[in-house]
């Protein structure tokens, strides 16, 4: 198994309430020429989690990170108008909290990030320091 020492949380940067699937997020990044989707686990709007990669594989979710973290991926994080917000349904919310509870249980040393803290963007478009404290 790779050292894994962060977990690093996105959003899909779809549109409030659009469902999207693994296959789809899957599609879109071999359409940018990954050899998979980038993103080891993907909760949709109901708070299903689905597997993207296998964790035993480095994904492809955060420049200079990827190494050595977990990509998590919640469906969301567009308004209809296409800005940031945190679309996260309840559901999304209580199962991001489940997999990084079980993840920081299996990888003691493990902090938590949102992408943004790495990459000039909105993703996951909540303050996830704020939320789950480090």
């Amino acid at each position: 198994m790779r050292r894994i020492d962060e977990i690093i949380i996105h959003c899909s940067a779809t549109p409030e309430g659009r469902h999207v699937t693994v296959d789809e997020i899957r599609r879109w990044h071999k359409q940018r020429g990954w050899r998979d989707i980038g993103y080891h686990y993907v909760i949709y709007l109901d708070g299903t989690i689905h597997v993207g990669r296998p964790i035993c594989q480095i994904g492809a979710h955060c420049k200079g990170h990827n190494a050595h973290s977990i990509g998590i991926c919640y469906v969301g994080g567009l308004d209809n108008y296409g800005k940031p917000k945190d679309t996260r349904t309840e559901a999304q919310k209580a199962s991001l909290k489940t997999l990084t509870t079980q993840l920081r249980l299996q990888f003691p040393n493990v902090t938590l990030h949102g992408h943004n803290e790495f990459a000039r963007k909105a993703c996951p478009c909540f303050n996830v320091i704020t939320e789950f404290c480090r």
